[in-house]
Parts: structure tokens; C-alpha cells; sequence
């Protein structure tokens, strides 16, 4: 009998999966622009139609309307790691050092799928932070249909230079397991072959890091190593990203041919703008900032510590230098499902409202070569959200999410 009724409720599933539907809702952004009382259609996984709700010529099987809300693309998260989780719950060394990779696995299951109810349908994952290849695995059983979340593209373990990353402290005696993998020189190939060959998506550097005389962001590789790099990684099709806060380090993975560069908070003007003369975006992760001065006791009142001005500074530059920027907030240092928060901080920080929700949509998907994804147009794939409220308007409807399809597969409505 239980069999028959499972049976009964995955025909069903089956059945409405392939009907044609029509998706409804007082605003639409398809990806570039605002629409008034459009409509979305959609039949198994692809959208089959998109525009105004009177002119659309495909007779739906049903009908799906949200009054007071925003179609959207899925939103596409630039810069997670579904390994980590808040530093003032556990910190990152505890994180690396004390909890088993199964166990790290396990949660980022979990994580992954917060991010994918927040409205992130893809999301880009730079590092698996001591963990290995759990990214990988974690994107597998997403793949496989093990677990619920969002599409992956992952880094495995970022490459960091010998001596440089952490944790540190300890004996020399004594190994460590670190947070990524040192490399350098022609050792760089290898590692990077290694790393593709194991299930990166793509190439993650630290082309600076804390390790100055007193402990400030110092470059790390030199321009050779980090062309290297990217030279290895090319010739499998695969792209390289670049941790980069000091302006020579942005400089050299600039001058590599890196795709992007995370954080960039000193960036020069005429850093910024040799990145927009070599189409190289910039992943601000205003909200990482933000969450690790408030770990460290910033109440979030005025007036703000050095380090928020710095961020507010670099981002303003970055937008008047025209260079090309993706949202992603670096979500682990912060908690998975609040994605929404660069967004918020974005708009706050000076970049019209249109130009944000272009940035997690469209902007994304077109630096990360997603071909069908950050867009509502014909013959897409259907990952699609509902929000509540005009994002237009006002940027914290992101923070409430309606509905969320993947791959034409509703996952929360």
C-alpha cells in the first residue's frame, strides 16, 4: 500500500514537472531590465516564453501568480565557502584544525542548500579551506541528487605560497594541516593539474596574504609564478581567480590574466583602471568586511572603524573606474541563507539598485561563462525566483525570498 501511494505522489511529481506553466507577479527583472505586469512561461526545465502578460501566446496548463512581488533570474553568489561557518561560532583554526572533513562535508550539505532557499541557484564556492576536495563531493551529491542546493562551481584547494598561509604557531616539528595548498615555481604546474584533475572548476591564488614583518597583506607569488598559473589552467579551459587586498598583488594577478580579483581593498585608481583595460572584475565582499570588524567589536555605529572606510573607498573607486563587479560576499565568514547582505551593502555603498541586481544576475553569469543562466530569456534554463516587494525600489525584498525554481524544479514556494 505505501509503495502504491509513493508511486502515486512521484507520477504526480512527474506530471506536473512537464506541464507547461505560466509564472506571474507585478514586477519582472529579467536580467537587464524592470518590467510592469510580465509574465514568465515555463515547461520542463527551459523557459519557454517571457514578456507581457496579454501578448504571451503559449496556453499554460497552470498558472502560478505572485501579487506585490518580483520575478528574478536565480541569483548567482560570486564568492562561499559552504566549508566554513561564522568565526564568533567556532573559529577558523578550530575549523580547520579540529573538525573532521566528513564532518565539514556534512555541514556544507546543509550550508549549501541555505544558500539555494536564500534565492542562489549557482553559486561559486573559492576554497574548501583545509578541507580537500569536500567542495567537490558536496557539488556531486547536488549533482546526483543525493542532497538539495544550488549549482557549484568550486575551487578545491586554493594554492597559497610556501610559508605564507595559515594556521601558523606551531612547532616546526609538528605538521599541520593548512588551509589550502602551498605551492611555487615550476612546482605550480603540477599542482594546478592536480587540482583540476581532482574536480576544481577553476583555479583559486593568494596572490598576497598576511605574512609582512608584522603580519600586514604582503604580495606573495611573483608575476611569473602567477602567469604560470594561469597559462596551466588555460590550456585545460579553466580560468584562475586571484585573493588579492594589496594593490601590487592585485597589479600582478592583473597583469597574469586572472579572471577576477576578490576583495581588492587598497586598489589604486590606476590599478583599477589597468583592470578595466584587461576586462578583469572585482568581487568586493563588502559583507566579509563588515562581519569580521563587527566579530571584533564594532557595534555597527557610526563612526566607522578604518577598515569599513577603506572598503567604502576601494568600492566607489571600482565604480567610478568602470571596472566590472560581481556580487558575492564571501558568505561562510558570515551565516549561509544572509546572502542577501552584500547586496544590501552594495546599495548602501553607493551602486544604483538596477545595477546590483544585474551584478548577482546577468553580470555573474556572463563572467563565469554560465551560457543559459542570469537571464530570463527563451530557451534558458529555468532557474527562477519570486521576491517580495520591487528590488528596484528597494533592495531588501532580496532578504525575502517567495519562490525559488532550479533547473524547472520548484524547491520553495
Amino acid at each position: 500500500m505505501k509503495f502504491r501511494v509513493l508511486a502515486a505522489i512521484l507520477l504526480s511529481c512527474h506530471f506536473a514537472f512537464s506541464q507547461t506553466t505560466l509564472i506571474t507577479a507585478d514586477q519582472l527583472f529579467d536580467g537587464n531590465a524592470m518590467h510592469t505586469n510580465w509574465g514568465i512561461v515555463v515547461k520542463e526545465n527551459r523557459i519557454v516564453e517571457v514578456g507581457p502578460v496579454a501578448k504571451l501566446r503559449t496556453k499554460p496548463d497552470t498558472t502560478i501568480s505572485y501579487t506585490g512581488g518580483s520575478i528574478m533570474p536565480g541569483m548567482i553568489e560570486g564568492h562561499s565557502h559552504v566549508l566554513l561557518y561564522p568565526y564568533d561560532q567556532t573559529d577558523w583554526n578550530d575549523q580547520v584544525l579540529k573538525e573532521s572533513r566528513s564532518l565539514r562535508a556534512i555541514r556544507g550539505s546543509v550550508m549549501a542548500k541555505r544558500n539555494l532557499m536564500a534565492g542562489f541557484t549557482t553559486i561559486r564556492d573559492l576554497g574548501s579551506e583545509g578541507a580537500e576536495y569536500a567542495d567537490v563531493a558536496v557539488k556531486q551529491s547536488i549533482e546526483q541528487g543525493i542532497t538539495i542546493g544550488p549549482r557549484m562551481l568550486v575551487a578545491g584547494k586554493a594554492i597559497v605560497a610556501t610559508g605564507s598561509y595559515g594556521p601558523k604557531g606551531f612547532h616546526p616539528d609538528v605538521h599541520v594541516p593548512l588551509g589550502a595548498e602551498p605551492a611555487d615555481g615550476n612546482d605550480l604546474i603540477r599542482v594546478v593539474r592536480d587540482q583540476i584533475g581532482n574536480g576544481a572548476d577553476f583555479i583559486k591564488v593568494y596572490s598576497d596574504y598576511r605574512w609582512g614583518p608584522n603580519k600586514e597583506a604582503m604580495p606573495t607569488f611573483s608575476l611569473e609564478e602567477l602567469k604560470l598559473i594561469v597559462e596551466t589552467a588555460k590550456s585545460s579551459g579553466r580560468v584562475v581567480v586571484a585573493h588579492a587586498s594589496t594593490n601590487e598583488g592585485m597589479r600582478r594577478a592583473t597583469l597574469a590574466g586572472v579572471v577576477s580579483i576578490e576583495h581588492g581593498t587598497d586598489a589604486s585608481d590606476e590599478v583599477l583602471k589597468l583592470m578595466k583595460e584587461r576586462n578583469v572584475a572585482l568581487c568586493p565582499t563588502l559583507a566579509a568586511t563588515y562581519s569580521i570588524t563587527k566579530y571584533r567589536g564594532w557595534d555597527g555605529q557610526l563612526p566607522e572603524p578604518e577598515g569599513i572606510k577603506a572598503k567604502r573607498n576601494s568600492f566607489d573607486k571600482a565604480i567610478k573606474n568602470g571596472v566590472t563587479i560581481v556580487a558575492g560576499g564571501d558568505v561562510g565568514v558570515f551565516p549561509h541563507g544572509e546572502n542577501a547582505l552584500e547586496l544590501t551593502m552594495m546599495s548602501d555603498y553607493g551602486m544604483p539598485n538596477i545595477d546590483v541586481l544585474k551584478s548577482v544576475t546577468s553580470v555573474n553569469a556572463k563572467v563565469f561563462k554560465l551560457k543559459e543562466l542570469g537571464e530570463l530569456k527563451t530557451g534558458y534554463l529555468a532557474d527562477i525566483i519570486v521576491v517580495d516587494g520591487n528590488p528596484e525600489k528597494d533592495i531588501n525584498a532580496l532578504k525575502s525570498i517567495k519562490m525559488v525554481m532550479k533547473d524547472g524544479e520548484i524547491y520553495k514556494k
